[in-house]
């Protein structure tokens, strides 16, 4: 998604408490950086926040990490924790900036993830783009670093072709899928949080594709 630059965002992140400006000074110590010791979830590619402001006040019990390329969209999104937190205090969130393809630099062994949520990311169609795709067999080798044994990776997408890409993705890098559908919100799945992504599609009439990949070590 593009999104024109915005010259408030760098200087709001960077007087936000829950924003992390260099995480490759936490690798391996993420645990650390929470008032409570807590499972820890990521969210790749978070955009705007709607998703992750959404769960981390409904579970307060659970440590959530977000992580986007654009300090635009962080900026968002730190705007949208804060909404949704109201003059409660954001414990446990953190935000920060970082290229995915490169996640290995931020999380090690040491940083034992329990989940991750990835949601609507860029589908890269051209096949010599596909490498790039978060859900690409060398992205799942870097997340089964620190991914827990049978910790889980929630995908969602609007886009056939990833979609079915990435179960064979999930299947050859030692998953296993257990739980799988083809229409989301006309599933037997009710744990689901509406992303704008998400309504914008569903709106134009196509279908939410969603499965739940397990870790199997």
């Amino acid at each position: 998604m593009r999104i024109r630059r915005k010259p408030w965002a760098r200087p709001e992140l960077e007087a936000c408490d829950f924003f992390i400006n260099n995480p490759v000074e936490f690798v391996g110590s993420w645990h650390d950086k929470f008032l409570k010791k807590q499972p820890i979830v990521l969210e790749l590619g978070c955009g705007k926040g709607t998703f992750i402001s959404k769960i981390s006040k409904e579970n307060p019990n659970i440590n959530f990490i977000a992580i986007d390329i654009k300090s635009e969209m962080l900026a968002l999104a730190k705007r949208n924790v804060e909404k949704a937190f109201l003059n409660s205090k954001v414990d446990n969130v953190l935000l920060t900036a970082h290229d995915i393809s490169r996640i290995s630099l931020i999380f090690n062994e040491n940083d034992f993830v329990d989940r991750i949520y990835i949601n609507f990311c860029n589908p890269w169609p051209r096949k010599k783009h596909n490498k790039r795709r978060l859900t690409h067999p060398r992205q799942l080798s870097q997340y089964k670093t620190f991914l827990k044994n049978n910790g889980e990776i929630h995908f969602k997408t609007d886009n056939d072709e990833l979609f079915y890409d990435s179960i064979d993705y999930f299947l050859e890098n030692g998953f296993d899928i257990v739980y799988k559908t083809e229409d989301l919100h006309n599933s037997n799945y009710h744990e689901n949080i509406l992303t704008e992504h998400e309504k914008m599609f569903s709106d134009e009439g196509i279908n939410i594709k969603f499965l739940i990949a397990k870790n199997v070590k």
